[in-house]
């Protein structure tokens, strides 16, 4: 039998809607009670979905709550996962998981200790369209991949976002903000990276914001925002990644990966859903049938897949059953490896060996989504 565990969330900003809207799709999990160092904030939030507003110290003591969401800003992951871990409840976190391969080894330890768990966003890998992608490289339609590229260009988020001085400082930046999205789908599909080389550059030293009460305000510019990366898989794989907040336009694919007999073109690894294309031989070839739930379009009229929560579903699903959960700890913590050995070496010059390892998560078909479904 399916028990339901209670949620906490701590961090009522724009990202918090999604969990609470979409929460209710999902076995598994109730959202219970919301926290935030501004009160104000978590109650418009509890209001909204009829949940509980509290401050974070009250919500980490509720017994009826058993596991914490984070989305608190990435330079306070670490801290208040510490906390959620210490309070003696799972943690699920936004991504970045952590800003350091240091901060993710002593979360992992201390969970390790208190036996608990530890999720973290993205789990948009687990959509249906990479999910596609998983079974036709799993099934050989492509070969073995042996090289790729991943794309992800624009022009920053001074242009729309309000309060966009963050993504610009040491912690954010294209890597560690959007970057976990392409290199979680590229480790789930082909497996843990080995080593990297990149060039980075900051062009500009500030942005001016272009939206809201502080238009026209200038903000600094402390992390490099063009990333041009190569990273070399276990597998022997040799993907170039492109990161840029410097691009007003571009015509790349977001992902192609070309293995020894046909090429496979994917979509957007920010969203679950997508047009998949496959090539054999330099031929358009045919796609499996693929009923998959996570590829329906639910959101925006209809014009696009989003089932965030799906990997906390299959977290509390997972501790139930004593299985690994696909948004692990272990995962996550070689993505950030993966992410700041690319600073790294975009700082250095030098190509950078990355330390940890992971294995793939299992892959979601249609019937292991369905599952996790009301």
């Amino acid at each position: 039998m399916i028990n339901t565990l209670g949620v906490g969330i701590i961090g009522c900003g724009n990202i918090s809607t999604a969990y609470m809207q979409l929460g209710p799709l999902f076995k598994g999990i109730e959202v219970r009670a919301c926290a935030d160092i501004d009160l104000a904030a978590a109650k418009v939030r509890a209001d909204e979905f009829g949940i509980d507003a509290v401050a974070v110290d009250e919500l980490l003591v509720r017994e009826d709550i058993d596991i914490v969401v984070n989305l608190t800003i990435p330079a306070a992951h670490y801290e208040i996962a510490s906390k959620i871990l210490d309070a003696g409840k799972h943690v699920y976190s936004e991504k970045p998981f952590v800003l350091s391969k240091a901060q993710g080894e002593d979360l992992l330890q201390h969970a390790a200790a208190r036996g608990l768990r530890i999720g973290s966003a993205p789990d948009t890998f687990l959509g249906g369209s990479h999910q596609l992608v998983r079974h036709l490289i799993d099934e050989g339609a492509c070969g073995k991949i042996l090289s790729g590229t991943a794309v992800v260009q624009g022009h920053g988020m001074e242009d729309w976002h309000p309060n966009p001085d963050f993504f610009f400082l040491p912690g954010a930046g294209p890597v560690l903000d959007i970057g976990p999205y392409y290199i979680s789908n590229l480790v789930q599909l082909i497996g843990p990276v080995e080593s990297v080389m990149a060039l980075s550059d900051s062009p500009t030293t500030t942005r001016t914001i272009g939206n809201g009460p502080r238009e026209g305000e200038v903000i600094p510019v402390k992390t490099p925002t063009t990333i041009h990366a190569l990273l070399r898989f276990v597998s022997g794989a040799q993907i170039t990644l492109i990161t840029s907040w410097d691009v007003w336009s571009h015509s790349h694919g977001h992902m192609e990966l070309y293995g020894e007999m046909g090429s496979v073109f994917l979509p957007d690894p920010n969203f679950f859903g997508g047009d998949v294309r496959l090539t054999a031989k330099g031929e358009n070839a045919a796609l499996p049938n693929w009923n998959h739930p996570f590829s329906v379009n639910n959101q925006d009229d209809n014009e696009r897949a989003n089932y965030r929560g799906a990997g906390l579903s299959d977290m509390a699903m997972a501790i139930q059953a004593g299985r690994p959960h696909r948004c692990s700890a272990e995962f996550a913590h070689h993505v950030v490896d993966v992410m700041t050995s690319i600073l790294a070496a975009g700082e250095s010059g030098q190509a950078v060996r990355v330390s940890t390892r992971c294995d793939r998560p299992e892959p979601l078909d249609a019937d292991a989504a369905t599952a996790l479904m009301k």
